[in-house]
Protein backbone atom coordinates (compact mmCIF):
# COMPACT_ATOMS: atom_id res chain seq x y z
CA UNK A 1 0.00 0.00 0.00
CA UNK A 2 1.21 3.43 -0.81
CA UNK A 3 2.30 5.56 2.14
CA UNK A 4 -0.12 9.01 2.74
CA UNK A 5 2.72 10.99 5.06
CA UNK A 6 5.97 10.44 6.15
CA UNK A 7 4.29 8.86 9.28
CA UNK A 8 2.91 6.40 7.99
CA UNK A 9 6.34 5.46 7.04
CA UNK A 10 8.05 1.63 9.03
CA UNK A 11 9.39 2.83 12.07
CA UNK A 12 12.83 1.29 11.00
CA UNK A 13 12.78 4.06 8.36
CA UNK A 14 11.64 6.69 10.20
CA UNK A 15 13.67 6.19 13.25
CA UNK A 16 17.23 5.69 11.25
CA UNK A 17 16.98 8.76 7.87
CA UNK A 18 16.82 11.94 8.19
CA UNK A 19 14.03 14.17 7.06
CA UNK A 20 15.08 14.77 3.55
CA UNK A 21 15.63 10.82 3.33
CA UNK A 22 12.39 10.13 4.62
CA UNK A 23 10.46 12.63 1.70
CA UNK A 24 12.76 10.74 -0.69
CA UNK A 25 11.81 7.49 0.70
CA UNK A 26 8.19 7.75 0.46
CA UNK A 27 7.95 9.31 -2.80
CA UNK A 28 9.82 6.63 -4.43
CA UNK A 29 7.97 3.89 -2.87
CA UNK A 30 4.90 5.19 -4.18
CA UNK A 31 5.72 6.08 -7.63
CA UNK A 32 7.30 2.41 -7.43
CA UNK A 33 3.97 0.84 -6.04
CA UNK A 34 2.27 2.25 -8.66
CA UNK A 35 4.75 1.08 -11.75
CA UNK A 36 5.37 -1.90 -11.09
CA UNK A 37 1.91 -2.88 -9.67
CA UNK A 38 0.78 -4.81 -12.37
CA UNK A 39 4.33 -6.28 -13.65
CA UNK A 40 4.09 -8.94 -10.04
CA UNK A 41 1.94 -8.19 -7.38
CA UNK A 42 2.75 -10.72 -5.35
CA UNK A 43 5.83 -9.18 -4.81
CA UNK A 44 4.79 -5.85 -5.16
CA UNK A 45 5.52 -4.19 -1.42
CA UNK A 46 8.93 -5.81 -1.77
CA UNK A 47 9.65 -4.37 -4.56
CA UNK A 48 8.73 -0.71 -3.42
CA UNK A 49 10.77 -0.77 -0.88
CA UNK A 50 13.54 -2.09 -2.43
CA UNK A 51 13.61 1.02 -5.04
CA UNK A 52 12.86 3.38 -2.28
CA UNK A 53 16.06 2.12 -1.01
CA UNK A 54 18.24 2.52 -3.91
CA UNK A 55 16.59 6.01 -4.08
CA UNK A 56 17.88 7.05 -0.91
CA UNK A 57 21.45 5.63 -0.97
CA UNK A 58 21.57 7.86 -4.59
CA UNK A 59 21.76 10.72 -2.31
CA UNK A 60 23.08 9.34 1.01
CA UNK A 61 25.40 7.02 2.23
CA UNK A 62 25.22 5.01 5.51
CA UNK A 63 28.50 5.87 8.01
CA UNK A 64 28.27 3.97 11.13
CA UNK A 65 24.67 4.27 12.07
CA UNK A 66 24.22 7.92 10.34
CA UNK A 67 22.70 8.22 7.03
CA UNK A 68 24.56 11.46 5.71
CA UNK A 69 23.77 13.25 2.87
CA UNK A 70 26.63 12.18 -0.25
CA UNK A 71 28.98 15.01 -2.19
Amino acid sequence: MPYAVIDDLPTSVRAHLPSHAQEIYLGAFNAAWHHYGADNPARREEIAHRVAWAAVKRKYVKVDSQWLPRI
